[in-house]
């Protein structure tokens, strides 16, 4: 299964999207804009690459992020031994700041 907010690929349509959820053998996705939303068998998915990412638009330190801008800079410039860490922080932030937020529960009645 693949963690929500990961950017995956549908291979049937050969169409970019965002894990938002998943059962069994089945996972639910999103378009990368939040318009639309399906759901596919496990089997119909792979990751999506960094260079299909960027083509989407999905790599907001080329944007305007200035938390992704200094994460892409430490990345850079560190020294190997620190450059997991480094990477690590960077993929952290992503998570956190960048992918699809929890819905929140419905209020009972």
């Amino acid at each position: 299964m693949y963690r929500k907010g990961a950017y995956v690929v549908d291979v049937r349509e050969d169409k970019i999207a965002q894990v938002i959820g998943g059962t069994g053998g089945r996972v639910q996705l999103q378009s990368p804009d939040g318009s639309l939303q399906w759901e596919v068998p496990f089997a119909a998915l792979r990751l999506a690459t960094s260079a299909e990412r960027e083509a989407a638009g999905l790599r907001p330190y080329l944007g305007t992020c200035p938390d992704c801008v200094e994460l892409a800079a430490r990345r850079r410039t560190a020294p190997p031994e620190l450059r997991g860490r480094a990477t690590a922080d960077a993929h952290l932030h992503w998570i956190k700041a960048h992918s699809t937020p929890e819905p929140a529960p419905e209020a009972n009645r």
